[in-house]
């Protein structure tokens, strides 16, 4: 865990100085925590990322910070969506660092130098129902310096396909409807690697009164599953890891490693039947084995994991780098 680290005002430790130790960078902003030789501060909302001292003995290379930048989730608009897309992921490691990153993590980072100070911006959930009649809305997009995670897709109701976005949105299914919509595609930002990945279809397979179910949103680590059959909601894409925060994401397969921003599952009328599937690996709602457990709504906040029948989960802004 991370030794959590207060910052009063007038306190020593806000300008780098822990414990007798001085920090190689001193910065402000956020939730502030020391792992191991590495600060991390974590923004859950709006606010300044704020260099106050660079240390002479730090060469310029590393005058740099890694991020972890995710986007909002999309919303999911009730029974028989699609689940929704998860927030664009975007992160970077330098050569150097000392922890387990993505595979999606790219080695440039953030330079930095005395007296600069970074706005942050932190997506909200979509909502639902959305701005368009029958989809969730869109996850607002998440921001640190020039990089920017992309809001996640809304998922399609009832026969309607989802909407791009980080990663896409599946569609919904409805059971003897002629047609049950298409999962949307994933990195609307089009970016290398790319922050997300697309939804699937619904199933309009007629299994009984409310039959039709929606297919997986994306996830960060891999696309949305198919609705298996008129009952079942299919499952949402994974979402990937990185040990950047030791208390953030959540766990998932791999042991103790942390996953970010899986997609949501799609949804089953009233949860009936078989009921939704599971969520992406990362926050994605869904039911058990999914790392929430039980039949769920909204992804788990600061994540940017996919909802399914419910609002979106919010984005993070993570910043990390060494301080000796």
């Amino acid at each position: 865990m991370p030794i959590l680290v207060t910052r009063g005002a007038g306190s020593a430790r806000g300008f780098g100085f822990a414990g007798g130790i001085t920090y190689l960078i001193c910065a402000t902003g956020g939730t502030f925590s020391v792992d191991g030789d590495y600060a991390v501060h974590t923004f859950t909302g709006p606010g300044t990322f704020t260099v106050n001292k660079i240390q002479p003995t730090v060469p310029a290379p590393q005058q740099v910070v890694d991020y972890l930048v995710i986007g909002g989730s999309g919303g999911s608009p009730g029974g028989r969506s699609g689940g929704s897309g998860a927030g664009g992921y975007r992160e970077s490691k330098q050569p150097y660092a000392g922890w387990t990153a993505s595979p999606l993590a790219v080695t440039t980072g953030i330079p930095i130098g005395v007296g600069n100070s970074f706005p942050i911006s932190v997506g909200a959930g979509g909502v639902t129902p959305g701005p368009t009649p029958n989809r969730g809305g869109a996850g607002g997009p998440s921001s640190f310096s020039t990089i920017t995670g992309t809001g996640g897709g809304g998922s399609g109701g009832a026969t309607a396909s989802g909407n791009p976005g980080g990663s896409g949105g599946g569609a919904g299914g409805a059971g003897g409807e002629p047609i049950s919509g298409s999962g949307a595609s994933g990195n609307s930002g089009g970016f290398s690697p790319p922050e997300g990945n697309s939804g699937a279809p619904g199933n309009n397979q007629f299994t009984g009164p409310f039959s039709g179910s929606g297919g997986g949103g994306g996830g960060a680590g891999g696309s949305g599953s198919p609705a298996p059959s008129g009952s079942e909601g299919g499952a949402g894409g994974v979402g990937t890891t990185s040990n950047i925060s030791p208390g953030g994401g959540t766990l998932g397969p791999s042991p103790g490693i942390r996953y970010w921003a899986g997609g949501g599952a799609g949804a089953q009328q009233f949860g009936g039947f078989n009921g939704p599937g599971a969520g992406g690996a990362g926050g994605g709602a869904g039911k058990y084995p999914a790392p929430l457990g039980g039949d769920t709504t909204s992804g788990v906040e600061n994540t940017g994991g996919g909802s399914v029948a419910g609002n979106g989960a919010s984005g993070v802004v993570i910043i990390k780098y060494k301080i000796r």
